[in-house]
């Protein structure tokens, strides 16, 4: 008897649907084609002692399973499920009649205990998609795929409930959750707020500025200043995510595993911030068999570099790209997957070997070319990308003794959002620009062009600091998005003094 049961392969951030064909005749020879992986083959012991354990026996039969298309390469243990199922239902041990309506995975362990699996929110949108009555999946993964309306989603604990469903003998429980409603609750829950930090207050506005228009964004500063306190307050005044960033953010991390098995949407921009000792594939994702890499985890979200100096120079140099493209591109011979990677880059550095280059409480020991040297660890294509360079100073005693509670992450977050609207109705007939850096030339003479004042200002800056040419459109971009805080229609003398300051490296004489 011939019987089809379905499962799906991930591809990047996409699924596949995968037909898993068996066929049993008359012999006791099994055969596993379509090119499974090891682990694949391996199934057959799994499911021979789950079925053994829950009291049915692996069929006698010569059995051929297919796993269609045959040029696609499946991977993992996520397809015990549909292969046990498919099998039993060929060899009539259970009734075939429902099993092409449901879309299977997971991974069964040897007491026929069912585990959960990686990718399960991009799995149950290709059930959709492709018409599925529904899913039947490990209960720890029901909620990530119970977020797709209109498609039934059942959680199961062990195969024999399986079994029994597919012979009517058990009615499964459909999970139902209410996404938009949970999305919503759990926007608000925010770990880090600014009305925590003290001083700082020409660094919070920086990360104002930098929040508001997009744009990335490096600390420099002595150690203990506040780097990383700032950086992590980053996400709380960021817009919050809307539905469609949240289910792309959350198709991300259910691929690379990370959901929480109690999770669905995640409702809070991501936060990335890996060790300096990671390596490029980590950073930009890849593999053998390719998996998302931090830059794409980082997603709608911060990917903060912290002491980026000390980072390999290559991981930093696979940067560039992404930084421009939004996207990440992994090849193989046999095939290729895209991933996002529309991230805002926060980094911080110490200004010199010794952290103390222009601190006003302690000496610094460098000699002027170990700081140089020091400060050249990043390359100018690189900083290119950076449009705001800040240069953070410790907090002074009065200050840090300070009892008032500072400007909350809320209220700044208000402000930051008004800056974003005007941008979004700027660039609404622009398809891929959404905030003020992403403008190229054309749209910054468009919308950027200072008055005769701010213009003079700039060519003054630009001579009297030794402003590298690649400064010029920099400020602009900022300058722009300080005039939206502002709700000013032109960018204005105040607008790029501002934006001025931000380019502390691009300054000649800045390390000496």
């Amino acid at each position: 008897m011939l019987v089809k049961a379905y499962a799906a392969a991930l591809q990047g951030v996409n699924a596949t649907l995968i037909t898993i064909e068996v066929n049993c005749s008359k012999g006791i020879k099994f055969f596993l084609v379509g090119l499974p992986d090891v682990s694949i083959k391996e199934s057959h012991e799994r499911i021979t002692s789950a079925l053994e354990f829950n009291g049915m026996r692996f069929p006698r039969k010569q059995i051929v399973v297919n796993m269609a298309p045959a040029d696609i390469r499946k991977e993992g243990a996520a397809y015990d499920l549909p292969l046990a199922i498919g099998i039993l239902a060929a060899a009539e041990k259970i009734k075939a009649d429902k099993v092409g309506d449901y879309l299977m995975m997971g991974e069964l362990s040897l007491d026929g205990n069912l585990k959960s699996v990686k990718g399960v929110l991009p799995i149950a949108i290709k059930a959709k998609e492709e018409g599925f009555k529904g899913v039947i999946l490990p209960k720890a993964n029901v909620r990530e795929a119970a977020v797709i309306k209109d498609l039934e989603v059942f959680g199961v604990d062990n195969i024999h409930e399986v079994i029994q469903f597919f012979n009517d003998e058990l009615a499964l429980e459909r999970t139902i959750i209410d996404p938009r409603k949970e999305f919503y609750s759990n926007q608000a829950a925010i770990e880090w707020d600014f009305s925590e930090v003290k001083g700082q207050e020409s660094a919070k506005r920086a990360m104002e500025v930098a929040c508001a228009g997009g744009h990335n964004l490096i600390l420099i500063g002595s150690p203990g200043s506040g780097k990383s306190m700032l950086a992590k307050r980053i996400p709380s005044i960021l817009p919050p995510l809307s539905l469609s960033e949240s289910l792309e953010t959350t198709k991300i991390h259910s691929v690379a595993g990370k959901i929480n098995h109690n999770g669905s949407l995640i409702a809070v921009r991501p936060f990335r911030s890996p060790h300096h000792t990671i390596s490029s594939v980590a950073m930009v994702g890849g593999g053998s068999y390719p998996q998302p890499g931090e830059i794409s985890l980082a997603h709608n979200g911060v990917l903060f570099l912290d002491e980026i100096a000390e980072f390999n120079k290559v991981v930093l140099e696979v940067l560039r790209q992404p930084l421009e493209d939004r996207k990440i591109t992994i090849s193989r011979a046999k095939f290729t997957v895209e991933y996002p990677a529309g991230f805002m880059l926060v980094a911080s550095m110490n200004p010199c070997p010794c952290g103390h280059y222009n601190n006003p409480n302690k000496d610094c020991v460098c000699q002027p070319q170990q700081v140089q040297k020091y400060l050249n660890r990043l390359s100018g294509p690189l900083l290119d990308r950076i449009d705001i360079q800040v240069e953070i100073v410790p907090v002074p005693f009065v200050d840090i003794s300070d009892t008032r509670p500072a400007e909350s992450s809320e209220n700044i977050r208000k402000r930051v959002i008004q800056a974003r609207q005007i941008q979004e109705n700027r660039f609404a007939g622009e398809p891929g620009i959404y905030c003020n850096a992403q403008m190229h030339t054309r749209l910054l003479h468009k919308h950027a062009q200072p008055d005769p004042g701010g213009l003079l200002q700039l060519k003054n800056a630009m001579e009297r600091l030794s402003l590298s040419a690649r400064a010029y459109d920099r400020i602009l971009r900022v300058a722009r998005t300080i005039a939206d805080l502002e709700g000013a229609e032109n960018v204005q003398a105040n607008h790029i003094g501002e934006a001025i300051s931000y380019r502390n490296l691009d300054r000649e004489n800045w390390a000496g």
